[in-house]
């Protein structure tokens, strides 16, 4: 865990998007397609449906633009690319380059793949190119596991679905908005979630819901420790929408009540990287969040890894005083 440094140069979100294929498949769709209902999938995990279509590139390219849009910024500004997904279009090269000429940009782009826990990655990490001299980032999260879902295995194709969430992050004067993080992987765990070169989501859901809930929990406590808060001060919780019995599970034990949880995932299914970006920025279009609330984005993805950021959020209709970006 890591309390951000108050003597470097901070971010804050100034833009955001999102991006979900036009295809929708309810639980309705899939009880046509296997042995299930939607009384079963719903009990079990909350979800009611999800989207399905696209490319990485092409999802990350839509919420980028809007991202961008939304921030009233020239693209040639933005100093960094990075794209957080586990589904990139090609082996090599990464994707980011793709969606960086789909935008129009001349910066850095790279990929960050930790699975569903792969937005915070990336968001700490523009954190640190600002520290060290950028002045804008965009971030984005994108997956389509349905590309490697096995659509006839009920234990998985139930729950992964594909969507984009992109952030532009700004270098500000003074701390910023990432007041506490923590990162961490087990690599032993791997076994329980994983996906072979040209193969399906393999996944023993019994005992990642049991080593999710525990890892969401401890890499929570570590950034509200380093931020220097404590649960009860967050006006949000912004899980990995991955089940509803694993976020309602986490919360309890972080002691946070549905009503201050953002959740998406009745309508979105697990995205994996875009999951926590899509609730996020759901939550901040739907006036959840004012300027100066404490947010909480915690997950956890195939590793496993854990990631989770505390956030002093900052309203991109107010006034800041952000570093020139000329």
């Amino acid at each position: 865990m890591a309390a951000a440094p108050r003597n470097v140069t901070g971010g804050v979100f100034i833009g955001w998007g999102t991006a979900l294929p036009e295809k929708v498949l309810t639980n309705d769709d899939l009880s046509r397609m296997m042995d299930t209902n939607d009384e079963w999938i719903t009990e079990r995990t909350g979800i009611k449906r999800r989207h399905v279509g696209g490319t990485t590139s092409s999802l990350s390219i839509e919420a980028g633009r809007k991202a961008i849009a939304m921030a009233g910024i020239d693209p040639a500004s933005i100093d960094a690319l990075i794209l957080s997904t586990s589904t990139p279009d090609r082996m090599v090269p990464a994707t980011a380059p793709s969606v960086q000429h789909g935008l129009g940009l001349r910066c850095g782009a790279f990929d960050v793949n930790a699975a569903c826990s792969g937005f915070m990655y990336a968001v700490i990490a523009a954190h640190g190119l600002l520290a060290v001299g950028a002045r804008r980032i965009l971030v984005i999260g994108t997956d389509t596991l349905s590309r490697i879902t096995n659509w006839s295995d009920r234990a998985t194709a139930i729950l992964f679905a594909d969507g984009s969430g992109a952030a532009i992050i700004d270098a500000v004067d003074g701390p910023g908005q990432l007041l506490g993080w923590d990162f961490d992987s087990d690599g032993s765990l791997e076994p329980l979630l994983y996906t072979e070169h040209g193969g399906f989501i393999m996944m023993d859901g019994k005992e990642v819901f049991r080593r999710a809930v525990r890892i969401m929990v401890d890499s929570a406590e570590k950034s509200l420790a380093a931020a220097g808060v404590t649960s009860d001060q967050l006006a949000l919780v912004v899980p990995h929408q991955a089940n509803l019995r694993i976020i309602e599970a986490a919360c309890k034990k972080l002691d946070v009540p549905m009503e201050r949880t953002a959740v998406v995932l009745h309508e979105t299914g697990n995205t994996s990287s875009a999951s926590i970006p899509l609730a996020l920025f759901d939550a901040a279009d739907a006036g959840r969040l004012a300027d100066g609330d404490l947010v909480l984005l915690v997950g956890f993805g195939a590793g496993m890894t854990a990631a989770s950021t505390v956030l002093r959020w900052h309203d991109s209709r107010s006034t800041v005083r952000r570093k020139d970006p000329t």
